[in-house]
């Protein structure tokens, strides 16, 4: 396997990602309390540790998501957050989410660094993936070596505003008349209210119609390219309503932060820490703005804009980028 990588690694083009390879180890990690943790295990055993933070929140991993590392210098872990991906129990079944948090997630993440033996890691991720690893890094920042983060999000109100309510909705009215459609009129002034409402009602074809509009809403704006192939898992029932629900509940409880600003609050906690953030020009899911002011409240870490990408972090100049951040960081680790 070895001999196959290096073979292609000498043919590959600058910046594309790696080629596929399957996970070495794989399992489900319990926690206190009902959920089972999936996390997964790829690329060099003796590599530098490197963990994937999804999406969403409620988004789950995919096999794209080991592409970026180069598999002979990183020891890549993916897991799937509570209630998403091949985690259980899942979201979209009837169960109660009081038990997934940011913090419940933060502590899944130190509990799983501990049972695979991790002494610091890389911690990569975007979007919501961006926030968890920020708010993970500023608690543990002695058990991060670097930080590589994609479509800033802050889950700020204004940026929930932004995407869900108004704003966004005028760059895509065609696609944001689909999303408007299950909610009457009279409800329209709180868009995040009524759709939480029967996100987390008893009426399972409410549940269903708000799930699919909601889910249908993100992933065909991620990219400038228009809708992705990704796209069709956001119209597959079982991911659009656990993505949705957990969406939903993470948004109304304001991320479980103690105030609108607390990652920039306290993000000087990581002044020390090796960062690169990279951000499409025309991100329409999470604007410009918010990396803007991540990068002025951080200046340590290198700032990448990317011009003619949106937010899907296929868009290949974000793929790009990413990977040449991985390949930094490797270099300066294995320095």
């Amino acid at each position: 396997m070895t001999d196959q990588h290096s073979a292609s690694h000498s043919r590959r083009p600058v910046h594309s990602p790696y080629p596929d390879i399957e996970p070495y180890d794989y399992g489900y990690m319990p926690t206190d309390g009902k959920h089972q943790i999936y996390y997964e295990q790829s690329g060099n055993p003796e590599g530098i540790p490197v963990v994937v933070v999804h999406g969403g929140p409620g988004g789950g991993t995919s096999p794209n998501l080991r592409c970026y590392f180069n598999p002979e210098l990183y020891r890549i872990i993916l897991f799937d957050q509570r209630g998403c991906g091949r985690s259980r129990p899942h979201a979209s079944q009837d169960i109660s989410l009081e038990d997934n948090t940011t913090w419940h997630l933060i502590a899944d993440m130190e509990a799983l660094r501990e049972k695979l033996e991790v002494d610091k890691w890389v911690v990569f991720g975007g979007s919501w993936g961006s926030t968890l690893s920020l708010a993970y890094a500023i608690k543990h920042t002695d058990r991060v070596s670097a930080l590589i983060l994609r479509g800033i999000f802050l889950v700020r109100r204004s940026e929930l505003e932004w995407f869900y309510q108004e704003g966004c909705s005028q760059i895509y009215p065609d696609l944001w008349e689909n999303y408007l459609a299950p909610i009457p009129e009279n409800e329209r002034h709180d868009l995040m209210s009524a759709y939480f409402k029967r996100l987390h009602g008893d009426d399972y074809a409410a549940k269903l119609n708000c799930a699919l509009a909601w889910a249908g809403w993100e992933g065909n704006t991620l990219s400038i390219e228009g809708p992705p192939e990704t796209a069709t898992k956001f119209a597959e029932p079982e991911f659009a309503i656990a993505f949705a629900r957990i969406e939903s509940w993470y948004f109304h409880n304001k991320g479980f932060f103690d105030s609108d600003n607390w990652i920039l609050e306290n993000v000087h906690a990581l002044k020390d820490v090796p960062g690169w953030i990279v951000q499409g020009r025309y991100d329409v899911v999470t604007p410009m703005q918010t990396a803007w002011e991540l990068h002025k409240a951080w200046p340590e870490a290198r700032f990448n804009v990317v011009n003619k990408a949106g937010h899907s972090s296929s868009d290949i100049g974000i793929l790009r980028a990413l990977v040449a951040a991985a390949d930094d960081a490797a270099a300066l680790l294995t320095v």
